[in-house]
């Protein structure tokens, strides 16, 4: 029989203890998973723009498999799978080394192409000056790099803050597993998933808070530079069209 919508239990759910914990579960899974992706991530994209074949080789066959393979398949041979050749995870570091080790993959491409965006003529000057290759990649490269490297990253972030919802089927208890819990015990299906999705919408728009002042932060210093270089061509370009309009009508005469 349909009963409806149910106000009160949707109300009462809004906030509650248990799922609040749950985001929490949500935020701190995505932070993790996004530091340690950030570190293996960096470590792939130094393996493959390293020039040695034995590096970056197996770097870019790590990335081809994890960017091609659906991460909830990986998570289900990390924690079902691995048992069967004598390795056991936790439920919480099967989730963290799952997330991590895709989340590695992707922001590998996202910093590797940052740091092509940087004109090579950057690298060479960096070498007449004197500067090995790890004070020109820490000086020089990744400072103009992260202009680029920045508004991915905080789109990855967003993107992981609800893909973190996969490692339910592993029985991470995050947000989405408490809700379903909750489902089984209440059975308020709609107003309890709708719920969860206000409180997904309610994390993502808090991080884009952020994102966007973080955005602001890197790319100040080229929207300076490029408002003097406009500023700059503007000028130039009306004095050219003063020469070639000639002197006033009044100095003519």
């Amino acid at each position: 029989m349909n009963q409806g919508w149910n106000w009160d239990g949707f109300a009462s759910y809004l906030v509650s203890p248990y799922l609040i914990g749950g985001a929490f579960q949500t935020i701190w899974l995505t932070l993790a998973a996004i530091a340690g992706g950030l570190f293996l991530g960096t470590l792939l994209t130094l393996a493959r723009l390293s020039g040695a074949r034995w590096l970056s080789a197996p770097a870019a066959f790590y990335v081809w498999v994890f960017r091609g393979t659906p991460l909830l398949v990986q998570l289900i041979i990390l924690y079902t799978g691995l048992p069967q050749v004598g390795v056991r995870l936790p439920v919480v570091a099967a989730a963290l080394v799952g997330l991590i080790l895709n989340e590695g993959a992707y922001l590998s491409e996202i910093i590797r192409g940052g740091i092509a965006s940087v004109p090579r003529g950057q690298t060479n000057a960096a070498k007449a000056l004197g500067l090995n290759a790890f004070q020109t990649m820490r000086q020089i490269v990744f400072p103009q790099a992260m202009r680029l490297i920045v508004p991915s990253l905080g789109n990855s972030v967003n993107s992981l803050l609800k893909t973190t919802s996969i490692t339910s089927v592993i029985s991470m208890e995050e947000l989405l597993r408490r809700t379903q819990e909750l489902i089984q015990e209440r059975f308020m299906v709609l107003e309890l998933f709708v719920v969860a999705a206000l409180y997904y919408l309610l994390i993502t728009t808090v991080w884009d808070f952020f994102q966007r002042r973080i955005e602001a932060h890197y790319g100040r210093g080229y929207v300076a530079h490029g408002a003097a270089s406009a500023g700059w061509r503007e000028r130039w370009l009306n004095r050219g069209a003063r020469r070639r309009a000639g002197p006033p009508a009044a100095q003519r005469h």
